[in-house]
Parts: structure tokens; sequence; C-alpha cells
């Protein structure tokens, strides 16, 4: 499929409210950074997946449309966030925002050069933690049902499919 795709998290208030308010707002702002979203899925909420007390997270995934190549587009991603208060301290610290690129229109970046100009860190296509995940691979079901992994070709079904017993359990949708 030739569609951007991003994660959308948040599991702390910010600036626009809540966390899912803080979303939607991020969603409603980028398109004056040059990025058209197109369609968005419903929010959920999920369990954090750290050993930190933290509250739920509410997810989502969106298709979008964006004129930058991978890089740049990580990049005004991150500004995004650091707009509605993200700041990047533990990996899995909780924060108000969380804007993930999981798909570019299949290209397959293994991380290892490019750098995505945030910490140093390498930019990895598609998102290395997608196919584990039921909070990203539910809504991503919704915005992109034919999807299918660009390393693996495996369907957004069979991923689903193949999640861990009682994964699906711990996901609950919150608005449509």
């Amino acid at each position: 499929m030739n569609i951007i795709l991003i994660a959308l998290g948040a599991n702390l208030p910010g600036a626009s409210g809540g966390p899912e308010a803080t979303l939607r707002a991020a969603l409603n702002t980028m398109p004056s950074f040059g990025i058209r979203v197109v369609q968005v899925a419903s929010f959920y909420r999920t369990p954090a997946l750290s050993d930190y007390t933290q509250p739920d997270y509410v997810n989502s995934v969106a298709e979008i449309e964006a004129a930058e190549p991978p890089e740049a587009l990580l990049r005004t991603l991150h500004r995004i966030e650091s707009l509605f208060g993200r700041v990047r301290r533990d990996r899995w610290a909780p924060r108000a925002i969380d804007l993930d690129l999981l798909d570019y229109r299949g290209i397959v970046m293994p991380g290892g050069n490019a750098r995505s100009g945030v910490a140093g860190m390498p930019i990895a296509l598609p998102h290395p933690g997608i196919s584990g995940r039921s909070f990203v691979l539910v809504p991503l079901r919704e915005v992109a049902p034919g999807w299918r992994h660009p390393v693996s070709g495996e369907s957004v079904e069979r991923l689903i499919a193949a999640l861990p017993h009682g994964e699906l359990a711990r996901i609950r949708r919150t608005s449509g």
C-alpha cells in the first residue's frame, strides 16, 4: 500500500486537556505543518507497556499524506510532540503525546544509517514494534484493513491473530 501511517498515544494531560483531547488537537495542528490527515481510527485505552506505575494510554492510528521524506516527516512529528508538551526522558516514561511513524509507503529502512535528528536515534521503517502491539494493530486495521507488513508480508489480520493470548482483551475502544 502506498500510504503513510502514524501511531498516536498519550497518557498524561497536556496543554489541550486530557490525552484524547491532546491527540485530537495535535491532529488538528498537522495541516499547518504540511501534513494532511486522511483518516483517523477510533481511540482506544490500553495499559502502559512499562514497569512504571502510570495511567493507561489513549492510542489511535492515522493515515496521513505528506510531501516530506521519512526522516524529515519524523522530525516534524517530533516538533508537533514538543508543541503539545512531550519531554523525552526515559524510553517508557509517561508522556503527554507520542507520535510514531509506523509505515511510510512501504519503504524499509533497517535503522542503521539514516538519523531522525532526535537524540541521534536511527529511523527504522516499518516501526520495529508494530507487529506485536494490539494498541497499534487494532486501530491500524480500521484505517488500512488491507495493510501488509512491508518486511514479513503478513496481513494486519494475521498479525492480530498472532498476538499473545489475552492481548486483545487489554484494549478498549473509547470513541469512534
